[in-house]
């Protein structure tokens, strides 16, 4: 599992049919900052994932990518590479507060 921030949304209206009423969103991966291993850091990259637990644009979510993705509930015969399995409430690095969630 990866962290991620949610930064979009995805509108397909033409798609597997596997994949009618899902919903897809951006996300930007999130790395350990080398400089500052306490913290992290948004990566350079970006990922669509198929939402399974209703998470939001600004969230820290936990996603899984390749077949791991396809193993979340309802997943296994869908065309996708990954998928948003959990929403952070807080994080801890090094015994230090790093993120914890506007509503925990």
């Amino acid at each position: 599992m990866y962290l991620g921030k949610v930064i979009g949304s995805v509108v397909s209206t033409k798609k597997d049919d596997s994949m009618t009423g899902r919903k897809l969103l951006m996300v930007r991966p999130m790395l350990a900052d080398p400089e500052n291993p306490s913290q992290f850091k948004p990566g350079s990259n970006t990922i669509v994932a198929i939402d399974t637990l209703g998470s939001g644009e600004g969230e820290l979510v936990m996603f899984a990518q390749g077949s791991s993705a396809r193993q979340a509930d309802g997943l296994k015969s869908m065309p996708v590479d990954a998928a948003i399995v959990g929403i952070v409430d807080t994080v801890s690095i090094l015994g230090k507060k790093t993120y914890e969630a506007k509503n925990s």
